[in-house]
């Protein structure tokens, strides 16, 4: 359709939710492999721990979208007036600012799906190998977009601390996210037939 929303923050969130689904999917086929019955325990707590990232990032697909209708909603204020230009500005920018933190949100919590994508492509049944790739991958996806989605909504924040520190807390992640999707495709490309 052609409405905006909603757009790129919530389907990164969606795309970070369906990465971690093949981690938690990974955990309990693990936990199913016939003579792997003393490991259920490591393996459903794998599972429960990818089930509890994969809800909160399904959240985010929904207050994504909410941040950036509270933008739209705050660039629609009236504007007649002194007062009410001040108002309007005021609640463009901490709108901007809540609009540039939940796509931050999304880069968090994927980013703690590694975790899990990570012990299941080392210990999880080998059969899932793909499984536990195509998850970091979608993670990796994840992050990226959610960082482009914190990128353009910094550019409407007149506060200049607030801006250099989001900034560089997504730098950071991005280059974590770099290296911990690019150890989990090693391990799944060892484990790979030739």
């Amino acid at each position: 359709s052609d409405s905006p929303a909603p757009g790129g923050g919530s389907v990164s969130a969606l795309v970070g939710a369906l990465g971690i689904s093949l981690g938690g999917m990974v955990a309990n086929l693990s936990a199913g492999k016939r003579g792997w019955d003393q490991r259920i325990p490591e393996f459903s707590d794998a599972a429960v721990q990818a089930q509890a990232i994969k809800d909160d990032l399904l959240s985010l697909v929904d207050e994504d979208t909410a941040a950036f209708n509270k933008v739209m909603s705050a660039f629609r204020l009236p504007k007649g007036n002194a007062a009410e230009k001040e108002a309007r500005k005021e609640a463009i920018e901490e709108a901007s600012k809540y609009a540039a933190q939940v796509p931050y949100r999304i880069m968090e919590k994927a980013f703690s799906a590694y975790e899990v994508l990570s012990h299941m492509a080392k210990e999880g049944n080998p059969a899932s190998i793909t499984d536990a790739g195509v998850g970091a991958l979608c993670v990796h996806t994840s992050i990226q977009g959610a960082a482009m989605n914190v990128r353009i909504n910094l550019g409407d924040i007149k506060d200049e601390e607030f801006k250099a520190d989001l900034a560089g807390k997504v730098q950071a992640c991005l280059a974590e996210s770099d290296r911990s999707r690019d150890e989990i495709m090693e391990v799944v490309e060892s484990k790979m037939p030739s």
